[in-house]
């Protein structure tokens, strides 16, 4: 607060001290565990360092691996089957798996907002069908389709879909108007921050407690930046993956995130040494750009709060950051059946044809390439930990994840080290704003909630799950049950005879996963083995080795990337659009 705001102004801002909390709720898309500053890594993010600052940095937050199951159990409070996006989007015929939003859950915008928030909504949606391929007759509340705007928004800009190009994306709406770029100086990620800050500025001259639910899609693929955002990263990563991932690895050390007995994870194992590695500026180039996307993001939340804390809310606002899944790994081929390249030749804005692939022929970053980080670097942005995206290994589920709010912490800049799983965060804002989760909604019955507030961390206390924790995405399964974690990679779907196999991991002892203590600790597992089949029938979680399910006739399952871990369904990101063809 200065001297120069008018006395007015002044008497405004004492007035709503003792209103409701704003809540600002921020995803990135496919960003690793330690591609912040505050979590070890080289990439300036100075506006997320300073809520840190303002808040409580969480060691242990857990994600369900996946963009779209994550993002309806973020959502809903629920596990992602019970609000029908086991997978993803696509409709694989049982209700657990039909790729939107069902009727039996609620999402936090229509409980805020039949409690008097104004609720706001700005990026990826992506938990509402296969609206890639939207009916004529469609609807912001139609049913297999649900938007933002039908499911408790009081306002929307942002993709149905998932990702796409950030120069031209898939799919992009303002409320329910399908809307077409027509300028080459727009991105995605800036216009996410332009549009969100536009929302809560018109809330707060409205005198209303505002919800913003703020998701980007960086660093998701493609590797998409602005050339003068990449250049400040060029060479930087010439060191190789090898050294960068100990150095982020020591800066973990240094603050105090990581338990200096814990062992960095291997380089994985289909990934060469950086000496061995050809085209190193190439690769270095990878990083530079995806290293300028999350500079980006970050940029794009400083100018957000800024624009609170000149309004006076910034005391008064809760800030919340997670990411939906670990590190990506995923390899885009030029031949790659995922994504489909026919879906991204045609022209750029300025009618260049895009060039799709991770090949050291095409530079990313400009809108006319189609790249991803691959798996390399992924191995970077999980350090230290194993795996990545798809899988519930700690490299595929952990979360950097910050709650600032400097009104409601106690122990500011504080680490807090217990798991939680982000259908907590769903329970823990209800709690904070007052809102009561309902057993009824528009006349449907309500499931249950499945998440467990922890404001009680924030007033300084401990907290602890009372229950523990299942996962369940592409047939990788986990359960984490106090300081243990029994967790099963799906086997490979090449090999009929492969089978996948339980491991049990001290997590407090050997958080990255390389010292299997099932053999010793068998009556443990058993009984953990037993949780685990309870809770999959009670979200009627399919068996992805034996599925109960027959997928579309249009999907088929297939190797997502080099890795070569289990299987998938072929992306859908939205029909080809047509567009001018280049001159």
């Amino acid at each position: 607060m200065t001297q120069s705001q008018p006395a007015d102004r002044l008497a405004k801002i004492q007035n709503k001290r003792d209103k409701r909390p704003n809540i600002v709720l921020i995803m990135a898309d496919d960003l690793g565990w330690s591609d912040l500053g505050c979590y070890g890594s080289e990439i300036r993010t100075p506006n997320l360092d300073k809520l840190t600052g303002q808040g409580v940095r969480f060691t242990q937050m857990y994600n369900s691996a996946r963009c779209c199951p994550s993002r309806a159990a973020l959502l809903t409070g629920l596990n992602p089957q019970q609000a029908g996006i086991g997978h993803m989007i696509n409709d694989l015929g049982v209700p657990a798996y039909q790729g939107y939003l069902n009727d039996n859950c609620v999402t936090i915008a229509e409980v805020l907002k039949s409690s008097g928030y104004r609720t706001l909504m700005a990026g990826k949606w992506h938990v509402g069908g296969e609206q890639g391929n939207l009916p004529e007759a469609w609807h912001p509340d139609m049913p297999g389709y649900p938007s933002p705007m039908g499911r408790g928004f009081d306002r929307f800009y942002g993709i149905l879909s998932g990702g796409g190009s950030y120069y031209n994306p898939n799919m992009l709406m303002d409320d329910t108007t399908r809307i077409s770029i027509e300028t080459t100086d727009y991105h995605f990620t800036d216009a996410i921050a332009s549009k969100a800050t536009q929302f809560v500025d018109d809330a707060i001259h409205r005198d209303e407690p505002f919800f913003l639910y703020m998701a980007f899609t960086a660093p998701h693929w493609p590797l998409h930046a602005w050339p003068e955002d990449i250049e400040q990263y060029r060479g930087k990563y010439m060191k190789g993956w090898d050294e960068t991932r100990l150095n982020r690895h020591e800066s973990q050390r240094g603050l105090g995130i990581v338990d200096p007995d814990w062992k960095i994870s291997p380089r994985d194992a289909g990934v060469a040494a950086w000496d061995e590695t050809p085209d190193q500026e190439w690769r270095d180039l990878q990083m530079a750009v995806y290293s300028a996307q999350v500079e980006q993001v970050d940029r794009g939340i400083g100018q957000l709060m800024k624009k609170i804390e000149e309004s006076g809310e910034a005391d008064n606002t809760v800030v919340v950051f997670l990411a939906d899944n670990g590190g990506c790994a995923e390899f885009l081929a030029e031949d790659s059946p995922a994504p489909d390249p026919s879906r991204y030749n045609y022209p750029t804005i300025d009618g260049r044809v895009v060039r799709t692939g991770n090949s050291p022929s095409i530079d990313p970053g400009p809108p006319d390439t189609f790249a991803s980080v691959d798996i390399a670097w992924a191995n970077v942005n999980n350090t230290p930990f194993r795996l990545f995206k798809h899988y519930t290994h700690e490299g595929g589920i952990s979360t950097p994840f910050i709650i600032s709010w400097p009104d409601g912490v106690a122990d500011k800049g504080s680490v807090f080290n217990n798991p939680a799983h982000l259908i907590d965060i769903n329970a823990t804002l209800l709690d904070i704003a007052g809102a009561a989760y309902p057993g009824t909604f528009n006349g449907n019955d309500i499931k249950p909630a499945e998440g467990e507030s922890f404001s009680s961390v924030l007033k300084g206390e401990n907290w602890e799950r009372e229950r523990p924790i299942g996962w369940e995405h592409e047939g990788n399964r986990a359960v984490r049950m106090g300081d243990w974690k029994l967790v099963s990679e799906i086997g490979d779907p090449s090999d009929p005879d492969s089978k996948a196999v339980w491991e049990l991991y001290n997590i407090r002892d050997d958080r990255t996963e390389l010292n299997d203590l099932i053999d010793g600790e068998r009556k443990r597992a058993d009984a953990m083995i037993r949780f685990y089949n309870e809770w999959a029938k009670r979200c009627e979680v399919e068996d992805w080795e034996n599925p109960g399910f027959k997928l579309r006739p249009n999907l088929k399952t297939i190797t997502r990337h080099n890795h070569g871990g289990g299987p998938v369904i072929a992306a859908r990101l939205g029909p080809r659009r047509e567009l001018p063809k280049p001159q």
